[in-house]
């Protein structure tokens, strides 16, 4: 599935508003992550690492519905854990679909088949289903057999429901190229578009071997998006997103543009890393150090390609330079010749562990409410 005109036309405006109004940060898509808690246990994952009684902890639909308004984003990506889990789950996207902002939905789509009666087809509704690659690749991935099988299942029900499906799949090095390809020629014959992101390298994920540097991850997309050329892909990036990832932009992260609401609060600096919380969007986009972040800057961010750090900032680079996107977008990523210089990592500063603080802070309290 290709991204709707609707919603590229309404977004579209929406960052030519704040371009025009001299608007430097501003939110782009709200991450917004009602739970941590996930049925399943990926190797790669490092979002479930909490004690039972943080895992037990959900948003109530009027803190999303709250978050929702307080950041304004034309976009709202819902997360988790697994959000299928919440048993409010179908009242948070009725409510964001009635203010006319776009839902997606990501899951495993273990539940989803189940659940497709709490929702209703709508242009600002779709289910983006976790897949990171064909059958046996994703089953391991997800540390789980029969995943990749039921997945499927659940999109083939979801789209004969009349609702809009896409696939988010996670790179991760070891993935054969062609392996790769043939995933997304499934993902094509299936009808559904695909988001593609590097892996980002979670400091506690149980696997610490799979995650791709950033030379590994432009050497790898040069590959990929040089076998797709007449394949037919539906990609669901930017243009400028994807000649980044096959190294042909130097782009900083925008970390502010897709700001993350959890059962903690407002998560600094990003959706990926934790380093701390506020307790309001105007907090969080005021009082955050956004300099000390990014690639070059602090030491966890240094092979970060993801998407969720690096559209927001290939849209704005698109809207500042509406040539450059249309020339990328006509010829395609470019998979020969040289790439450009990479950020210099010499000046980062090194990485800071605040996690088990984190998780002290926040149980400090629920032994507190629960007294």
């Amino acid at each position: 599935m290709p991204v709707p005109i609707r919603q590229q036309v309404t977004v579209g405006a929406y960052v030519l508003k704040q371009a025009l109004l001299g608007r430097k940060r501003y939110p782009l898509v709200l991450m917004l992550e009602p739970l941590f808690r996930c049925n399943l246990a990926c190797a790669g994952c490092g979002k479930i690492d909490y004690p039972k009684p943080i895992l037990d902890r959900r948003l109530s639909v009027d803190d999303c519905l709250d978050a929702v308004d307080e950041c304004g984003a034309p976009m709202v990506a819902i997360p988790g854990g697994e959000p299928l889990l919440h048993k409010d789950i179908g009242a948070i996207v009725s409510g964001i679909v009635a203010r006319r902002k776009f839902v997606s939905l990501c899951t495993n789509a273990l539940l989803l088949e189940k659940k497709l009666h709490l929702f209703e087809p709508s242009p600002y509704l779709f289910f983006s289903v976790h897949l990171d690659g064909l059958k046996a690749h994703h089953d391991q991935a997800v540390c789980q057999t029969g995943v990749f099988d039921r997945a499927v299942s659940a999109i083939r029900a979801a789209k004969e429901k009349g609702f809009q499906v896409n696939v988010n799949c996670t790179v991760f090095d070891g993935h054969p190229v062609d392996d790769l390809a043939s995933f997304l020629d499934f993902c094509r014959d299936l009808g559904v578009g695909v988001s593609l992101s590097p892996g980002y390298a979670y400091e506690r994920a149980p696997d610490q071997e799979h995650f791709l540097t950033r030379n590994k991850t432009k050497t790898f997309f040069r590959e990929l998006l040089a076998r797709g050329r007449d394949r037919k892909w539906t990609l669901s990036h930017s243009s400028l997103y994807l000649d980044f990832l096959a190294g042909n932009q130097r782009y900083h992260c925008t970390p502010w543009a897709m700001p993350t609401r959890n059962v903690f609060g407002w998560q600094r600096p990003c959706y990926l890393l934790s380093e701390g919380y506020a307790d309001t969007f105007q907090e969080l986009m005021e009082t955050t150090h956004w300099d000390s972040y990014g690639t070059g800057r602090y030491e966890k961010c240094a092979d970060c390609m993801a998407h969720c750090g690096y559209e927001p900032t290939a849209v704005n680079d698109g809207i500042k330079n509406p040539l450059k996107l249309a020339w990328t977008a006509l010829r395609g990523p470019k998979t020969t010749g040289p790439m450009v210089a990479e950020i210099p990592l010499d000046k980062q500063r090194p990485a800071e562990d605040v996690h088990e603080e984190i998780v002290a802070k926040e149980l400090s309290g629920y032994s507190r409410a629960a007294e």
